[in-house]
């Protein structure tokens, strides 16, 4: 069918009011993780609203899938940005992260003063086989969309196997991917552009507000002062805070370590949430012993209820390190647990705001550009390989939780395979598959009793 007539002219400007409200509504249903919160952005602002079109969806996030960081959260950052400049950037990022913030420090005392209760327990233990199905759901999710073709998909296959037999870093296969885009640009490039080489979309939503031929708005246009003035004040915004941090309470204090550390982890980890959870894991789990592993699975299965960025989880890692470290004395648990929650995601999420603000004019220079274009479609695909990897991560701390010599759990196995029918087969929604696996655990715990 064609094309509503009323769709063949743009929607009227949207009002940075208007554009407050949608992301502040965005904050509060952003469930999914990265798949689940891209795919809302695109049902709301490239089908519904049609305030940006899909190509131009589509240039933006691949860009986003290249920077080390949360993708969901950079995305909505750009698009707040290229609608509404500088100061609609930094209210779509921070409306996006504000309210699970809040819930997951309000989750992760409930969790520090009543998780080891026989039903919170049970309910936990339902819980962590669902997030397996939901990685790989969102592996499936993005490859959908990304891998268009075989290539694409045997880029995918070989960044699995380069992550998981040859335990690869994930920096180096980006860079492989995005060499193999730009040459394959020159030799085949049909099996790269936007969309995987079958033109820019299969479905026509209408003329957007920012169309295919919409021109770049003038604060969209790459100046190198601007370039330097973002830079520095991005320095200063770090350097500040980290040298308080220092200031009171020496380099190897427990807060000026999570600030150095998580900002580590903003900066030379890419792929998103999926792809920096196993570097998290390693250093606030084996590195530091700011939680234990089963604490940190519980974390990442409380970071799947609430709206938000995965990498979220990042909070409940912040709080329950200061509680166990106590930099501020015995008597101040709660308070630290604050402090240290919000100062793990300060620093996890400043570098986003930079990346968006600094390179995002940059990435517009080149939209339609397939000398660009390319090499982010490359990366894009194997994205889908380490998701994947991760998936197969968590399955075996849950489906083998004494190690790989223990006993095999089939009770967890059974959940995440009905989790995984839930999902794949009757598109059952994120938040009732956990409810439902929730209920599973605990109705598991009372039977084996």
């Amino acid at each position: 069918m064609s094309a509503l007539p009323e769709n063949n002219q743009p929607p009227p400007s949207v009002s940075i009011k208007e554009a407050f409200l949608f992301w502040l509504k965005l904050g509060f249903i952003s469930f999914g993780g990265p798949a689940g919160q891209i795919a809302i952005m695109h049902e709301e602002l490239v089908e519904r609203r049609r305030w940006i079109s899909e190509r131009r969806f589509l240039h933006a996030l691949n860009y986003c899938m290249l920077l080390p960081g949360p993708e969901a959260q950079q995305l909505a950052t750009y698009l707040g940005w290229l609608m509404h400049r500088t100061t609609g950037g930094i209210i779509a990022g921070l409306l996006f992260i504000l309210p699970s913030l809040v819930l997951l420090i309000l989750l992760s005392w409930v969790y520090l003063r009543f998780g080891q209760l026989p039903a919170v327990s049970a309910l936990l233990y339902g819980i962590k086989p669902a997030v397996v199905a939901i990685v790989l759901f969102a592996a499936y999710r993005i490859g959908s969309r990304a891998l268009k073709n075989a290539v694409l998909w045997t880029l995918a296959a070989l960044s699995f196997g380069a992550i998981f037999i040859l335990h690869a870093p994930f920096p180096l296969i980006v860079l492989i991917a995005a060499l193999i885009g730009a040459v394959g640009r020159r030799f085949a490039p049909q099996y790269f552009a936007v969309g995987g080489g079958h033109g820019a979309t299969k479905h026509s939503f209408g003329k957007a507000l920012i169309d295919d031929d919409t021109p770049i708005p003038e604060h969209a246009q790459f100046r190198w002062s601007r370039l330097l003035i973002i830079v520095g004040i991005g320095l200063l915004l770090w350097g500040g805070v980290i040298g308080f941090l220092c200031a009171q309470y020496g380099w190897n204090g427990a807060l000026t370590q999570m600030g150095w550390f998580f900002t580590k982890a903003a900066l030379l980890t890419f792929g998103g949430a999926y792809a920096v959870l196993p570097y998290v894991y390693q250093g606030a789990v084996e590195h530091f012993h700011w939680l234990s592993a089963t604490q940190m699975m519980d974390g990442l299965a409380l970071g799947e209820t609430t709206p938000g960025p995965l990498i979220m989880i990042v909070t409940f890692v912040g709080f329950l390190g200061g509680w166990n470290a106590l930099p501020l004395g015995a008597d101040s648990a709660l308070i630290t647990g604050v402090i240290a929650a919000v100062v793990v995601t300060y620093f996890t999420f400043l570098p986003s705001f930079l990346f968006i603000l600094a390179g995002a004019p940059l990435i517009e220079s080149t939209h339609g550009n397939l000398k660009f274009t390319a090499p982010l479609s490359a990366i894009t695909a194997a994205v889908v390989g380490v998701i994947v990897n991760l998936a197969v991560f968590f399955a075996g701390h849950i489906l083998f939780p004494q190690g790989s010599s223990g006993a095999f759990d089939a009770v967890a196995a059974l959940i995440t395979v009905l989790a995984s029918l839930a999902l794949f087969r009757y598109k059952v929604g994120i938040i009732a598959v956990i409810a439902g696996c929730g209920a599973a655990g605990w109705l598991s715990s009372l039977l084996l009793a």
